[in-house]
């Protein structure tokens, strides 16, 4: 049976419990230094917290220790990882392959995909270093993930949702170079989201203060069977600067996409227990999004970036019908309320919003002017009663348990059994007295035994094994089926097993035999980790490097193409008369600094350089 995990982000251990309790599998958090996301930070005391929330629901807990080390922090993160697998961590999810040499407790390992995750060679030899789960870069096609799949038997993580980073995974320096915060130490400052002008070699101004290198985000939602078939088994969210409406909302959502696989394909089952019930429509056009794309994994896409804003744009409601001096009408299928936050692109291109604050069906009266015109293309990027009824929602997550109801000689007897198999009976002492009404007095016991309240079981069933009917008092019941509940709550957290590392690492040898800056080395164990697999020479990571040596290597590496995507590939697209007329190279501009774009067409990459 092939178990299929929704991995869902948490910054804090609340947030992870709002994502497990809508549906995910797994949850990956934070810890207290080391991890991607330096402002996602979280005490052990916290990751102990959620775990045992998780794990009564056979739900796992990764943590990210996924940056890489400098030699005065490997005592430090040694020590850390330590601590939250004793806090109940199920796996670490690590970018430096120095902790690999470390002495570490018995926890899986997961390889970031800011380890470049990216060619079979590369997953062909972290196969064998002792990695538990290799997580796949977000460039690879579906079919490309399927040939990796032939090379290992490592599970396999994708990324399924949420931003995308442009550049290829643990191999961008932009931020490092232009403000000294290092995007592989959790530190991006996000210049890809940044304005830049477009210039030739000309100093012609193609384009001006467009988001040339912010992409929309990924929703790979109509991709979910096909990377099944590939050999993914966990599907991520990313997210973990994100809001509890963000994950509540797309993690509902992409339970019920997985959920129905599951019931039409036998052979795969949910990697955890239980079943949520709540009471909205997921849909995650309503909270954040940059406008969607599925990446690479069809193929190249015609257009994979958000130009104009590297904000939130929301759901598309419709074009603006007419415009009054204080009011537009809207044609749209959808209702509009007030404290609803719209927006619009201008005639110039630039994202404007505004609030609701009188609205008559489709007639929006404007509190200000607003710069917009006939024909505009109008969004929600807040919907009021949607965030509002996620916030009021008590979404609960629920284990099946059956009751019995049963008698020894001196008394009672109640017993439970969940559909995990966990079992407890409890004698109860007491007088038997005869009902005087067998009905009713069985309606009682079902109707009393029948209520899970607050607590994580939901009763499907129960049976009445006594050999005559008795009268129970409504009191003692409820004390009974909370007792019993309990009981056997217990005994899942305990009964919780930890899953172990796959596999001892071996020596295998590096394919890179010379590895660069791109490898990352920061301290000596990733210097001894590719030296004892082959490694002739190493190079130091790019946090190292004089200033003066990155005008000589690329800030960043993606196989996103701005040629591409103004429709001017010279191998895959054919001229228009629109098409933009240019001398090579080109160059990103913003207000102080020059880029230069190198276009590897054998490769199908773009390389940018600082100038």
């Amino acid at each position: 049976m092939v178990e299929l995990e929704l991995l869902c982000p948490a910054k804090d251990a609340d947030t992870g419990i709002a994502a497990i309790t809508y549906g995910a599998d797994a949850v990956y958090i934070g810890a207290g230094k080391f991890g991607a996301r330096a402002a996602a930070t979280n005490t052990t005391g916290e990751i102990h917290r959620l775990c045992l929330f998780a794990h009564k629901f056979n739900a796992k807990v990764y943590v990210t220790i996924n940056t890489i080390l400098y030699e005065d922090e490997l005592a430090e993160a040694k020590k850390l990882i330590h601590e939250v697998y004793q806090a109940g961590a199920d796996a670490i999810i690590i970018q430096d392959p120095g902790i690999l040499e470390m002495n570490l407790p018995p926890v899986p390992l997961f390889a970031s995909t800011q380890m470049h995750n990216y060619d079979p060679e590369r997953i062909k030899f972290l196969d064998k270093q002792g990695f538990s789960r290799i997580i796949l870069a977000r460039e690879l096609s579906v079919a490309e993930i399927a040939e990796i799949r032939k090379v290992t038997k490592t599970e396999l993580e994708a990324f399924i949702h949420g931003a995308l980073c442009v550049c290829l995974s643990g191999q961008c320096y932009f931020s490092m170079a232009i403000s000294g915060r290092s995007a592989n130490r959790g530190e991006c400052m996000q210049a890809c989201r940044m304005p830049y002008d477009l210039t030739d070699n000309d100093g012609k101004t193609l384009l001006r203060n467009k988001h040339l290198l912010s992409l929309k985000d990924l929703n790979a939602s109509q991709n979910i069977e096909a990377l099944i078939n590939a050999g993914i088994t966990s599907f991520k969210i990313e997210g973990r600067l994100k809001d509890k409406s963000y994950i509540i909302n797309n993690t509902a959502y992409y339970r019920q996409l997985i959920d129905e696989f599951i019931s039409r394909n036998a052979g795969y089952r949910r990697a955890s227990s239980g079943k949520t019930i709540h009471g909205f429509d997921p849909d995650p056009e309503i909270t954040f999004n940059r406008g969607y794309t599925n990446y690479f994994l069809e193929g190249r896409e015609k257009t994979m970036a958000s130009f104009n804003t590297p904000k939130s744009v929301g759901k598309f409601l419709g074009r603006v019908k007419s415009v009054d001096k204080n009011s537009i009408l809207i044609d749209t299928p959808f209702t509009i309320n007030n404290g609803d936050g719209l927006c619009y692109f201008d005639e110039h291109g630039e994202l404007q919003g505004f609030y609701v604050n009188q609205v008559n069906g489709n007639q929006i009266v404007l509190s200000e002017k607003q710069p917009i015109n006939i024909g505009a293309e109008i969004f929600r990027n807040y919907d009021r009663i949607f965030v509002r009824e996620l916030e009021n929602n008590s979404g609960k997550r629920k284990i099946d348990v059956r009751i019995t109801l049963s008698e020894f000689s001196e008394g009672l007897v109640i017993s439970g059994i969940d559909e995990d198999g966990f079992s407890k009976s409890i004698q109860y002492p007491c007088d038997k007295v005869p009902a005087r009404d067998a009905r009713l007095a069985e309606e009682s016991i079902c109707l009393q035994l029948q209520k899970s309240g607050d607590s994580i079981f939901n009763v499907t069933e129960v049976n009445i094994e006594t050999s005559s009917p008795y009268f129970v008092q409504i009191s003692i019941l409820n004390m009974l089926r909370r007792e019993l509940l309990s009981e056997i709550e217990h005994l899942r957290i305990n009964g919780y097993i930890r899953p172990k590392p796959a596999k001892k690492k071996t020596a295998e040898v590096s394919p890179e035999k010379h590895p660069d800056y791109n490898s990352n080395i920061s301290n000596s164990l990733s210097e001894k980790f590719y030296k004892s697999r082959g490694a002739e020479t190493t190079e130091k990571a790019f946090e190292f490097l004089e200033k003066s040596h990155y005008h000589n290597k690329p800030l960043m590496t993606t196989r996103y193409c701005i040629k591409y995507e103004l429709g001017v590939c010279p191998h895959k697209q054919k001229p228009t008369a629109s098409s933009l007329v240019f001398s090579e190279p080109l160059f990103l501009q913003d207000y102080q600094r020059k880029y230069r774009l190198e276009f590897d067409c054998k490769l199908c990459l773009m390389k940018v350089f600082q100038v």
